[in-house]
């Protein structure tokens, strides 16, 4: 299961606590605090999952930006096939800039100025 995936990128190994190989209290030193971090072969391990149980359907797995826009996050899923379903210009932005294909985009949602409807 996903939730287990994600317990097993985060381990004690020696007093402290690591994300996948990496000691967080170095983290915490190179980029400040507070900060936030991500699994990334957990977010993989969970995609590859999901995807698995619907690879017998015609189905396009979208990730909804307006969960984490984060761009490491979205080009990580975008890297493994994911598209995107995004809400506004700024998530379109974000879902281009991490390499998302334009057709694999889904852009919903109400209230669109005309601007964000010609970016569409």
């Amino acid at each position: 299961m996903a939730g287990d995936q994600i317990k097993g990128a985060f381990a004690y190994r020696d007093g402290l606590l690591h994300v996948e190989d990496v000691p967080v209290p170095a983290l915490a030193e190179d980029v400040g605090t507070p900060f936030y971090c991500y699994a990334t072969a957990a977010i993989e391990d969970a995609y590859r999952t999901f995807a698995a149980a619907l690879s017998d359907l015609p189905a396009t797995i979208c990730y909804a930006l307006k969960a984490n826009d984060n761009l490491a996050v979205v080009r990580t899923l975008a890297r493994l096939g994911a598209g995107a379903d995004v809400v506004s210009e700024g998530e379109l932005r974000v879902a281009l800039a991490a390499g998302v294909p334009a057709a694999r985009i889904v852009f919903a949602g109400v209230g669109k100025t005309a601007a964000e409807m010609a970016a569409g």
